[in-house]
């Protein structure tokens, strides 16, 4: 179960409004602070940065989603880094691979020195689900009940699927949660039948050398894996993972370890603290789902372990043109807590900006309009909203 924030630190972080915000936002991370001997890579007076956990990065307050990039679409990219934006996130499921070739385009020459470069594993999740659901589906009845009835008490044990937890960000991802429960309940009573060396090393290391020559660089700053986690267990119980970044790393190819993970991001928070390895994660969370991830929050700035919040604006603001209506009393959350005449989802990247423990804020930057629109907020107090 989620631990919930006190009556009083709520009041303290979000009913105070636009006057909490404006404290925070004021701390900007810039030479005369205290984040000075950080990495810094691009670093522009227009733009606000944070340091990225153990990584030592000092990372654009806003960085840039890979989702919707490609190799037809990426000059706004390039404006985005003229104005300061420093860090490229990007996966080898985005696009079928488009958005690395797209990401190829912007970071050649130069301007591979300018930014702080993430990718991550995509197939370790699906590789793993589909080898384990087939022995979950080579079982008689009764040990697969068994199996179901674990799934069904972690579900509610952490109350995964509340509607303000999982939020639904996008389709398919209750399955996907599910599958990776059921992965978890198979592999711990079946699970030495896999061939956990190819499936579970060799397999980061493969793909990490691919997405390696799709993007044209000979080293990531930050790799994900797995990407989507659902759960601390797939983050704890990997060796092999953490094997083939060791090997990763001491060939120059890979600098730091992080995870991605949109469901029950406290879990995978704890699972990267508990593991030990990763110096940072980029996880769900909003002005929605806070109550469910303020703890894990306090435990991953006390590790040192960097955050970069994601999923920012999706509960308040669909924002994909899927026809999708904006719920109401969501919408109603963020316009009380950042008053004002910005974009709805402008007010709710304001709003996990104000928090100390976010190093920045993952936005799908999809055109020049969204770059001009969101760029700005880094470093902006809300009392010029």
């Amino acid at each position: 179960m989620p631990a919930v924030s006190s009556s009083n630190r709520r009041e303290f972080l979000y009913a105070g409004g636009a006057a909490a915000l404006s404290l925070a936002l004021n701390q900007k991370a810039d030479a005369a602070g205290e984040t000075a001997a950080g990495e810094w890579r691009n670093r522009n007076p227009e733009m606000s940065y944070r340091r990225l956990g153990r990584t030592n990065y000092m990372i654009s307050e806003v960085v840039c989603g890979g989702n919707t990039i490609a190799p037809d679409n990426f000059r706004h990219v390039e404006e985005a880094i003229e104005r300061g934006l420093n860090y490229l996130d990007t996966a080898p499921a985005y696009g079928r691979g488009k958005s690395e070739e797209g990401y190829a385009k912007v970071i050649a020459g130069a301007k591979r020195d300018r930014v702080f470069l993430n990718t991550k594993v995509s197939a370790w999740s699906s590789n793993r689900n589909e080898l384990l659901r087939k022995i979950y589906d080579s079982l008689d009845e009764p040990a697969q009940k068994k199996i179901r009835a674990d799934v069904q008490d972690e579900l509610q044990r952490r109350r995964a699927l509340d509607p303000d937890h999982i939020c639904h960000y996008f389709d398919g991802q209750q399955e996907a949660l599910e599958a990776s429960l059921l992965a978890n309940a198979v592999e711990r009573r079946h699970g030495r039948s896999i061939d956990r060396r190819k499936n579970y090393r060799e397999l980061v290391i493969h793909s990490v050398e691919k997405s390696l020559r799709v993007l044209g660089t000979d080293y990531l700053d930050l790799l994900m894996c797995p990407h989507g986690a659902n759960s601390a267990y797939e983050l704890t119980e990997f060796p092999e993972t953490l094997e083939a970044f060791a090997r990763l790393k001491k060939a120059g190819k890979v600098r730091h370890l992080g995870v991605s993970g949109h469901s029950d991001p406290a879990g995978v928070l704890q699972g990267a603290i508990a593991a030990g390895e990763y110096s940072a994660a980029m996880v769900a969370y909003n002005i929605v789902n806070r109550d469910y991830v303020d703890a894990a929050l306090d435990a991953a700035r006390k590790a040192d372990l960097g955050v970069i919040a994601m999923k920012v604006a999706r509960p308040c603001h669909h924002g994909r043109g899927n026809g999708r209506p904006n719920d109401p009393r969501r919408v109603a959350m963020i316009e009380k807590a950042v008053p004002g005449g910005l974009k709805v989802a402008q007010k709710c990247y304001l709003w996990v900006l104000r928090d100390a423990r976010i190093a920045a804020v993952n936005s799908d930057l999809k055109n020049s309009q969204m770059v001009a629109d969101n760029l700005p907020l880094a470093g902006r107090k809300v009392g010029g909203v």
